[in-house]
Parts: structure tokens; C-alpha cells; sequence
């Protein structure tokens, strides 16, 4: 077995573990990273995902590294795309005019800009990568994790890091398990929580959706009809309890309210039809002739997979349910092709063609990874409940954290569950990171580097978009390095006010953000 030796190993190769890689290398750490898939960068990438993120991004709320990943996003398309001269003048370029995010873009783009990022610390030695490698145990010693395992999905080979410091920067949380770190996993009792809009009995099953995303273009007149997914007989049949009608179908609810909506694929009631929804290339940003159609990520309600978790549960059982997530997002797009709908009384557009190239040339033409929305989450010092930042329980502002070590915003969004609740899409403040939520309860050299950091079913829901997972990882990799260059455990940092505020002095100085200028709830 080979091993390495680092001062900072982050497992899972997520956003969140690129903020912490990126974050401790550049302040002189050994930085060691593992990611199971060939692309880094999680949600925003392998998940095919483009950036949920607050109303204000463009101005304010987010760190500096966060906002020189979007920046180079956008010079990245001046520089090697022929945008049409208007497109190229707009500061806030929208390359996909995607109405969910102001940076609707091709998750290639992402991969590029991400590596060029990290390049510097790469070329002088001190970040080192270990694509598709996942972990496979840990080694304790007492309350100290000492070591992780890695084995190479091709090889086949063992590798053993040790270092000083972990962070979890896998989408479920992977590391909690195998290290024993305390952490919940679904959804919490109210009589733990205490929030109005907990279950009455803790489930771990009772996780939200999965989505395996995809991309299409449309080519009116052509026929690339997939071959009839083996599972779409039950899809297309499938009524889900409290649904309007069949999954497969224009009508889904209204998240805010649980009313039923109509949204086609070019038109919708609401004036937002599914096309532009994550639309990641506009062919009318771009010069004449470049594109023949538009591309667009398909991540809607009926591609939400919620029969069946796919962690915490035995890999043959997250096997079947992943399969079943990816034929569904199949079924769906057979269903696009041949039977959906059309304003003109015909059904089916033949014409949608699957972009497997745009997430990396998959087997099936999906993304790589399944949209995860929930975690493994740490037992930790600190948990954010409903309570602190839901605007209907708190209507003179969020709970103020004298720990922050960052930001964030976005509503209390949960999509339909294992088990069967439904949407739930409250009011949320713009709210702190706390350093509590962190710090687990036991454990002293375990980070959370994402969305499995202390927070609940019903906050992660606040918690889960991609500048949030930044932050927190770019957190947990200053943590650590304050830490080591202390000689001092995250909990005594927490716990003295001297150091907590130099650790918040660090912050500051890297560009994180640890207070909102304006709070408007969302």
C-alpha cells in the first residue's frame, strides 16, 4: 500500500473542497485531494448543477475566491468563445440566459476555470490530487483520525494518506461513517429541534431527492430518439401521492404553496417554461452560425427521485435506487421525444438530442454524478435551526453569530423526500456561519468541507447551494491552517475570544466575508 504524508487531507472533491484546498495552499499548507470522479468540483460539475445562488451575488455576499471562480468563468467565454460583440460588453454575462441563476454555463467551462485556479499550487508541489480514488475506511486513534484509505477506481490500488487535519468534501458525507464521527442523517424529531416544521419522529431514510441531470439541445426536424428506457413503463405511469397527475407530465406543484403549475418545455403559464429554466448555452449570446441550438440542463421536478435513499443505506440498495434515479431522468427524456404535449396538438419532440459531451461523455449520456442534495451531517458544537434564520419565525432579522466565519443565503428550499413529505420552500434571512457548526462533538481533527457541516433537515435546505458549500469549505481550510500554525484545536479557537477573533482577522484578510452590508429576507 502506498501512503502519503500531508498537513491537510480533503476527501471528496467537491466545491467545497476546492474553496479548502485551495485556501490552505495558499497559505503554505501540503494540501492533499481525492475525488471519485474525473472532474472536480461537485454540484457545479459532475452533478451537472448551475450556481443556485441569492438575488445580490452580483454585488455583494460572497467571498472573494467564490467571486474569482465566477469572474473566471465569464473571462474564460471573452477569451475562448465568439460571443457576439453586445454579450461581451456585459459585465454580467449569462452565457446560458438561464432564468434560475445568473451564471447558467457549461460545467466544462467550471472543470477548466477550477484547474486553472488550483494550477499554481499544483505546478510547486504543494497540492497533489488523487482523482477517482474513493475512501474506503479510516484509521482512529482515540478522538483523532490518522489516516484514510483510497482506492483507485481503475487500479484498483490502495493508497493511505495521513495528515494532520481531514475535511469531508464528499456529497454524502462518506468520511463521518467510516471515522465514526457522530452525525445525523435525514430528518431530526421535532422534540430534538424544536422547529415548527419538523417531523414528529426522526427518520433517517427521510432524505431529500436525488436528481441525475442531464443536457439536451433541440434540432426541429431531426430524430435522435433514445432507445425506450427499460423502466419507463413504470415511470410514465407513476402517480406520486399529493402530485397533480402523473410525473410525466407539464403540471407539477408549486413549491411555495404546493398549488398545481403548467410549464411546458417552450411556453408556461408563468412566463418561465422549462427550456430557459437552467439553459446553459443561448445561441444568441454568441456570434452567427456557432451553435445550432441552444443547450439546456434538465434538473426539473420530474426528475426527482425520491423512492429510495442512496446513503446510509448498503451499496446494493444505493445501487438500485441510483439506477432508478437514472432511469428515470431517461424515461423523461423518452417521454420529451415521444409523448409529451406539443401547443400545436402533436406529441413528442424528436428533435431534443442528448448532450453526453456537455457532462463528460458519460455511458448513458447522463451527469456523471447524482444531484445530491443532503448529507451526513456533523453532531456539532453548534446546529443552525429553523429558529435562527427562517424569516416567518424571526421577522426583525436573523440570529447574529459572534463566530462567524462566513456567509450565505437562500430560501429554506426542500424538495419531496424519502417517505413521502413534499416540498417544503420557506422565507429565509441571509445568514452567518457559525464556527460551532464546524466543530464536531467529539472528534478534534475533522472538518466538515461542505454541506454536512451542523445544521438540520429543514436548514440544510438553506444551506446546500453552491456558495454556501464554498464558503464552508474555504472555512474549514483556514481553520485548519490557523490551527496548526497555533498549535490549537478548533474548539479551543471557538471557545477563547482571542482566538477566535484572529482566526476571524485570517478570514477577513483572505476575502471572507463574515457579515451581511444589507439583510433583506429572501
Amino acid at each position: 500500500m502506498d501512503v502519503i504524508r500531508t498537513d491537510v487531507a480533503i476527501i471528496g472533491g467537491g466545491l467545497g473542497a476546492c474553496a479548502a484546498a485551495l485556501a490552505a495552499a495558499r497559505m503554505g499548507l501540503r494540501v492533499v485531494l481525492t475525488e471519485e470522479t474525473r472532474w472536480l468540483g461537485g454540484q457545479l460539475t459532475n452533478q451537472a448543477v448551475p450556481p443556485d445562488e441569492h438575488p445580490w451575488i452580483e454585488e455583494y455576499g460572497a467571498n472573494r475566491s467564490y467571486r474569482a471562480l465566477r469572474d473566471g468563468i465569464r473571462q474564460y467565454y471573452r477569451r475562448n468563445v465568439p460571443l457576439s460583440a453586445s454579450a461581451k460588453a456585459l459585465p454580467t454575462l449569462n452565457p446560458g440566459n438561464g432564468w434560475v441563476s445568473r451564471l447558467c454555463h457549461d460545467p466544462r467551462i467550471a472543470v477548466a476555470v477550477l484547474h486553472e485556479m488550483i494550477a499554481p499550487y499544483r505546478l510547486n508541489g504543494s497540492l497533489f490530487e488523487l482523482r477517482l480514488h474513493r475512501p474506503i475506511s479510516a484509521w482512529t486513534h482515540g478522538d483523532r483520525v490518522t489516516g484514510v484509505v483510497v482506492r483507485g477506481r481503475e487500479s484498483g490500488r490502495d493508497v493511505l494518506i495521513e495528515a494532520d487535519y481531514f475535511i469531508d468534501a464528499t456529497p454524502h458525507g462518506e468520511l463521518l461513517a467510516l471515522a465514526g464521527v457522530e452525525h445525523v442523517l435525514g430528518q431530526e424529531s421535532r422534540a430534538e429541534t424544536g422547529e415548527p416544521h419538523a417531523a414528529e419522529a426522526a427518520d433517517p431514510r427521510a432524505q431529500q431527492a436525488i436528481t441525475v441531470c442531464f443536457a439536451m439541445e433541440h434540432l426541429p426536424g431531426e430524430d435522435h430518439t433514445i432507445d425506450k428506457p427499460r423502466q419507463y413503463d413504470f415511470w410514465r405511469a407513476y402517480e406520486p401521492q399529493g402530485w397533480p397527475g402523473r410525473l410525466l407530465d407539464w403540471t407539477t406543484v408549486r413549491p411555495e404553496t404546493l398549488e398545481p403549475l403548467r410549464r411546458g418545455l417552450f411556453a408556461a403559464d408563468d412566463g418561465h417554461p422549462w427550456w430557459t429554466f437552467r439553459r446553459i448555452l443561448d445561441k444568441d449570446v454568441f456570434e452567427p452560425g456557432f451553435a445550432r441550438s441552444d443547450v439546456t440542463i434538465v434538473n426539473w421536478p420530474q426528475n426527482d427521485y425520491w423512492l429510495g435513499p442512496v446513503c446510509g443505506v448498503d451499496a446494493a440498495e444505493a445501487a438500485r435506487n441510483e439506477d432508478a434515479a437514472r432511469q428515470l431522468s431517461l424515461s423523461l427524456l423518452y417521454w420529451l421525444q415521444t409523448e409529451a404535449p406539443r401547443p400545436d396538438g402533436g406529441v413528442g419532440y424528436r428533435g431534443l438530442r442528448l448532450r453526453a459531451d456537455v457532462v463528460g461523455g458519460t455511458a448513458d449520456g447522463l451527469a456523471p454524478a447524482p444531484y445530491i442534495r443532503e448529507s451526513r451531517r456533523i453532531r456539532a458544537e453548534f446546529t443552525v435551526l429553523e429558529q435562527h434564520i427562517a424569516y416567518p419565525l424571526r421577522p426583525d432579522g436573523p440570529a447574529i453569530f459572534d463566530d462567524s466565519v462566513g456567509i450565505g443565503c437562500y430560501r429554506i428550499d426542500l424538495h419531496p423526500r424519502v417517505g413521502g413529505a413534499g416540498y417544503l420552500d420557506l422565507g429565509c434571512w441571509p445568514f452567518q456561519i457559525p464556527l460551532g457548526a464546524l466543530i464536531p462533538v467529539r472528534m478534534e481533527n475533522v472538518l466538515p468541507g461542505g454541506k454536512n457541516l451542523g445544521t438540520t433537515h429543514i436548514t440544510n435546505g438553506a444551506f446546500r447551494v453552491h456558495p454556501v458549500e464554498w464558503s464552508v469549505g474555504e472555512a474549514a481550510g483556514l481553520l485548519a491552517t490557523f490551527c496548526l500554525e497555533r498549535r490549537v484545536l478548533p474548539r479551543e479557537v471557538r471557545a477563547r475570544k482571542s482566538l477566535r477573533e484572529e482566526l476571524q482577522a485570517l478570514l477577513l484578510r483572505n476575502g471572507v466575508e463574515l457579515a451581511w452590508p444589507k439583510v433583506s429576507p429572501l
